[in-house]
């Protein structure tokens, strides 16, 4: 596959990347952007943490579900080639994030984890249900890694997900950005731009605050005409301590 406009770096239960994949995806529409939709995974970001220290409960069970999607795409593009993953990524998306009325508890994020939500996901992409194998199969976890290192080695290593790499190998790459609203068309392209102006300064590294609001998506209980209250979410993931 040749270069695509944009590579977009995801892990699938990661509610800041749905929102900005959305988001690109109105962008992509509107300018014909390729994009390549690649791994990173916060499980094994995460992997030298200990969780029960650092951060709140669900995480772990989470950032696992997110890692064995993960895997599932990366034998999906294996077997299906790299236009399979953007029909999957937006299935596993909006299951997760767009339809669950509640979140934020263990067993809800270790579902997302389960043969269920992936054979689910895989049927709406219209891909064979027994991809869903791949949940548990450690062999996929050498390309998810190279992939995740291959996403840091182009921002370093304080970051999180997504990470977008425009107009690659050279382009421009950058964490982000989070947004909690999903844009019209009309400002899709606006904030497109500008972030784009703003990454392309040679001298610019960040711009951040930590307070977000909760995302507009409905597993967050937030609805479309909705704004989520803002919380703090230190160090970007709502961790309890560095």
């Amino acid at each position: 596959m040749a270069d695509a406009d944009i590579n977009f770096y995801f892990d699938p239960v990661c509610p800041f990347a749905w929102m900005t994949s959305k988001w690109v995806r109105k962008v992509q529409a509107q300018r014909d952007y390729s994009v390549d939709w690649r791994f990173i995974s916060l499980r094994l970001l995460n992997s030298h943490i200990d969780y029960d220290a650092h951060f709140p409960p669900e995480y772990e069970a989470g950032h696992t579900a997110g890692l064995k999607l993960l895997r599932v795409a990366a034998r999906t593009r294996a077997e299906y080639g790299r236009e399979a993953v953007a029909p999957l990524y937006a299935a596993l998306g909006a299951q997760a994030f767009d339809r669950e009325a509640v979140a934020g508890v263990a067993g809800a994020r270790a579902h997302r984890g389960s043969r269920e939500f992936a054979e689910a996901a895989l049927a709406e992409a219209g891909l064979p249900t027994s991809l869903s194998d791949a949940l548990d199969d450690t062999s996929w976890d050498a390309v998810i890694q190279a992939e995740t290192d291959e996403a840091l080695s182009l921002t370093g290593k304080d970051v999180g997900t997504p990470i977008l790499h425009f107009e690659p190998p050279g382009g421009v790459a950058f964490f982000g950005p989070v947004i909690s609203r999903l844009p019209s068309d009309e400002q899709a392209a606006q904030l497109w731009d500008h972030v784009i102006a703003l990454a392309r300064f040679p001298g610019f590294a960040e711009l951040k605050r930590s307070l977000r609001e909760q995302p507009q998506l409905r597993a967050f209980g937030v609805q479309d005409d909705e704004v989520g209250v803002a919380e703090d979410w230190h160090g970007g993931s709502r961790r309890l301590k560095k």
